[in-house]
């Protein structure tokens, strides 16, 4: 049975950092393409950043580049979002999610997931 899990989200000051976790149980981490996605309250689901499978090679939305920082850990099986210098428009519940069939690009512009975990939510306020 195949299951993400994210860990990590809360609330921190702006200019803070948070690191997300997703525990990715049942997958082989070389296989899927990996991607950080979040949504605020009204607004629509962004990819925030990607990872592919084969060259762990990234992709990051042009508000959070410089910023955020997508990672795996194949041993433990767990995908990372290290976000650093925090803004209030950066709150919203993140997901994590997994992808075949796809370019981890294609996946956090147009695509999305296949399995996608129940998300974490980040709130950055004073």
């Amino acid at each position: 049975q195949v299951q993400l899990v994210e860990s990590g989200g809360g609330l921190v000051q702006p200019g803070g950092s948070l690191r997300l976790s997703c525990a990715a149980s049942g997958f082989n981490l070389e296989n899927y393409n990996f991607g950080w996605f979040r949504q605020a309250p009204g607004k629509k689901r962004e990819g925030v950043s990607c990872i592919s499978g084969s060259n762990e090679r990234t992709y990051y939305a042009h508000s959070v580049k410089g910023r955020f920082t997508i990672s795996r850990d194949s041993a433990k099986n767990t995908v990372y979002l290290q976000m650093d210098s925090l803004k209030p428009e950066d709150t919203a519940v993140y997901y994590c999610a997994a992808a075949r069939g796809t370019t981890f690009h294609a996946m956090c512009e147009i695509v999305g997931g296949d399995t996608w975990g129940q998300g974490t939510q980040v709130t950055v306020s004073p």
